[in-house]
């Protein structure tokens, strides 16, 4: 005879699933003290108000236009490469990355005036930036930083990062932005974005994107989960 206190095997499966179900559905959920696509989070502060107003500084993957006064063969356009440098004719590899276009003009006049010609006149260019990115975390197939050249939406921006991973939860996207010179963060969800319930947000270049669910790391379980809002509002990283 079978106690009484010992559930049978069909019923016991039966009341496993039912309890599995019910912690999948608390996962996907809303949660959480970032709000949901506030009033508040507009497009974040222009570049141009968070850096002085300076001559721009090269760095790896812009592209240059390097003009030698009355020698064309020394001219042209260039991009850095990884390590920083540019290649000119006649001198070799010349560091370029953190001078400004002033700074590597005097540098390439000055070697080429060395043994080459008499009192070179150079003028060096930026002709286009390096792209600047967004990142994007979580849970997702292929996190990682993505260039964009001027705003996308959160759509595009999970769509470059090959969609969410298993155990995303699409119910919760944060993404993290300076506005005001605050970091600012707000809640986003998917499946109102593609049921047409709420819009797709911009997403701009160094705004950071992060897919709650299973494959979000410790660091951002804090972040997201644990942390009061107002440390949300502080700088990071």
């Amino acid at each position: 005879m079978i106690p009484a206190a010992i559930v049978s095997p069909p019923r016991w499966r039966s009341l496993a699933a039912i309890l599995l179900a019910l912690a999948l559905a608390a996962c996907a959920t809303r949660g959480g003290d970032i709000p949901y696509d506030p009033a508040g989070f507009v497009a974040p502060d222009p570049l141009a108000d968070k850096i002085p107003k300076l001559p721009p500084v090269l760095a790896p993957g812009d592209v240059i236009t390097i003009k030698v006064y009355n020698v064309e063969s020394l001219s042209g356009d260039q991009a850095i490469d990884v390590a920083g440098r540019i290649k000119v004719p006649l001198i070799g590899n010349v560091a370029a990355a953190g001078k400004t276009t002033d700074q590597l003009g005097q540098e390439v006049a000055a070697a080429l005036g060395e043994r080459y010609l008499q009192a070179p006149d150079v003028q060096v260019l930026l002709k286009a930036p390096m792209l600047r990115v967004v990142t994007v975390d979580g849970s997702v197939s292929q996190p990682g930083l993505y260039p964009v050249a001027g705003q996308t939406s959160l759509l595009q921006t999970i769509a470059m990062a090959r969609g969410t991973a298993d155990g995303a939860n699409t119910h919760r996207v944060v993404v993290f932005r300076t506005i005001k010179g605050q970091r600012m963060a707000a809640s986003f969800d998917l499946n109102s974005i593609r049921d047409g319930k709420m819009a797709d947000p911009a997403i701009y270049p160094d705004d950071i994107v992060v897919v709650d669910g299973s494959a979000l790391s410790s660091t951002w379980k804090l972040l997201l989960q644990s942390l009061p809002v107002v440390a949300l509002f502080r700088p990071f990283g």
